[in-house]
Parts: structure tokens; C-alpha cells; sequence
């Protein structure tokens, strides 16, 4: 063999190599894509070997139905279960009446993406989206502590993101404690069934809102555990300290209120005075005349 020989096969060769990369980089580009998409818009409800959360476990979930049945249902979940189709009502049943919301940019295409990577994920010992594991063992007053610093801003999320002090309150907090941008979160450890459907949801926020703030920014591993134990700990205070709302609003309201009262008095007071004693020093004096 020549040299211009070799030197003809190794181009071809390199040549090869380059196409084979080239060929596989938009699938595997497609197949990153698709994971981001499921951890953004459906890691907050499912997980893959995971267990339960507020919905399903999807692990081996594809061969319960024809492929064409989940196309379909991933397009619109509500209108198949509105439809009375059996198995939509049966999941809605088994999720208390919750009802998957339909995804936006939901496509024949990215819902057949979507089937392809559960069924990959499905397949390994351990998939990616497992989700996190939660002891059942008490939290400390060490971890709901912390969960508290992190939730009221006095510990900053290590992402950069706005506390959650920013737009929620909860009951520990008291009716001052918080925002009122987004919804009371003393109950939402019950909402979301527990410790690990919360640690879900602030793993992959789902709501706009949130997705926009945490999208860039996402908590860590090491944030979600404290931050869960301080919501479990104030789900568990439960309604003995729930006070009607508005009603230390109220009472902050009041007593500004008197403040303000009593203050006006003692400014003014010494200044009405001052007034009457020139108009009755004045009085006398003409009537002195």
C-alpha cells in the first residue's frame, strides 16, 4: 500500500467519522431537549421509578395503552376525560379529581418524543427521574429552622432567586410575614401529598410565574429538603393557629390608628392652646380700651 493510499483511507475514514457525528448530533440534541421539556412540565407531577406524586408513576406506563391513545391524551387531557374516555376518567379518579393540565406547545411530534424517552427511562435501573429521596424520619428543629431562613430571605438561595417571603406567607410567619403576589402556602404540604410531591414542585415549578423566577435559577437538592420540613411544619400547626385573615390587619390598623390620634392631640393641643391665649389676650386688651 502507497502512501497516497493510506493517506486516501484515513481522509475517508476521518470523513466518515464527521458524518456519523453530524448525523447523530440532532438526535441526541432532540433527545436533551425532550428531557428538559419533561423536567420543566412534568417532573413536578410524575416521576420515572419514582413512585407516586400527584400523578402516576410513569414507568412502563407505555404498555398500558396504545401509543396512539397517549398522543392523543397528552394533546388534551381534558378534553378526553370530559369526553367520558375510561382510562382518562380512571386516572382523574385515582389523582382526587385533579385533572392533567394541558401542556403548551403539545405536539403529535413532542408528545411521540416524550413516549420515546419515558420508554428509555423506563428501561434503566434507576432513571433520571427518580426524583428525590425523603427519609419519613422526623425533620430537625435544625432543618425546619433553616427551611425558615430560606423561605424569609434571611439565607440566600444559592441561585440567585427572590425568596419566597417575596410573593408567599405562611401561618408561622404571621399575618405580616409575607407577600400576597402568590397564594398562602401554610397548607401546601397537604395540597401537594406530602414530602415528596413538595419537593417536586420546588424542584420544577410548573405555574408561569414560577417557571419564569426558577426556570434560570433552580433550587438545590440541599434547598428543597429544609424548605420542605418548614412547610411540613406549618401544615402540621394546622387550623389551632389559623386566624381569620385580615384580622391582624385589622388590629396593626387600629392601633396605628390610635397612635396617630394620640400624637395629633399632642401636637395640636399645645397649639390650640397658644391660639386661645392670643385671642384672649387680645380680647382683653381692646377691652381694655
Amino acid at each position: 500500500m502507497t502512501l497516497a493510499t493510506v493517506f486516501l483511507t484515513r481522509r475517508r475514514l476521518g470523513a466518515a467519522v464527521v458524518g456519523l457525528c453530524l448525523l447523530s448530533w440532532p438526535v441526541a440534541g432532540q433527545a436533551q431537549e425532550t428531557a428538559a421539556f419533561f423536567r420543566q412540565n412534568c417532573a413536578n407531577c410524575h416521576t420515572i421509578g419514582g413512585g407516586r406524586l400527584v400523578g402516576p408513576d410513569l414507568k412502563g406506563v407505555t404498555a398500558l395503552r396504545d401509543r396512539s391513545w397517549f398522543i392523543q391524551f397528552l394533546q388534551n387531557p381534558k378534553a378526553m376525560t370530559e369526553g367520558g374516555d375510561p382510562y382518562a376518567l380512571k386516572l382523574k379518579e385515582e389523582a382526587r379529581g385533579v385533572v392533567m393540565p394541558t401542556i403548551p406547545g403539545m405536539t403529535p411530534e413532542r408528545a411521540g418524543a416524550l413516549l420515546d424517552l419515558i420508554e428509555a427511562e423506563s428501561a434503566k435501573e434507576h432513571s433520571q427521574f427518580e426524583g428525590l429521596t425523603i427519609s419519613d424520619k422526623p425533620f430537625t428543629p435544625a432543618e425546619i429552622a433553616r427551611g425558615e431562613a430560606l423561605f424569609a430571605g434571611t439565607l440566600r438561595l444559592s441561585g440567585g432567586a427572590p425568596a419566597c417571603l417575596s410573593c408567599h406567607t405562611t401561618v408561622s410567619l404571621g399575618g405580616l410575614g409575607g407577600g400576597r403576589l402568590g397564594p398562602d402556602l401554610s397548607r401546601v404540604f397537604e395540597r401537594l401529598h406530602g414530602r415528596k410531591g413538595l419537593a417536586a414542585w420546588l424542584l420544577a415549578p410548573a405555574t408561569t410565574t414560577m417557571r419564569a423566577v426558577f426556570g434560570e435559577r433552580p433550587l438545590s437538592s440541599e434547598e428543597v429538603l429544609p424548605l420542605v420540613a418548614f412547610l411540613e411544619a406549618s401544615a402540621k400547626r394546622g387550623a389551632d393557629d389559623q386566624r381569620p385573615q385580615g384580622l391582624e390587619l385589622l388590629l396593626f390598623a387600629l392601633g396605628g390608628l390610635a397612635v396617630c390620634v394620640v400624637s395629633f392631640d399632642a401636637i395640636w393641643k399645645g397649639r390650640l392652646r397658644s391660639v386661645r391665649r392670643a385671642l384672649v389676650e387680645h380680647t382683653r386688651s381692646r377691652g381694655g380700651k
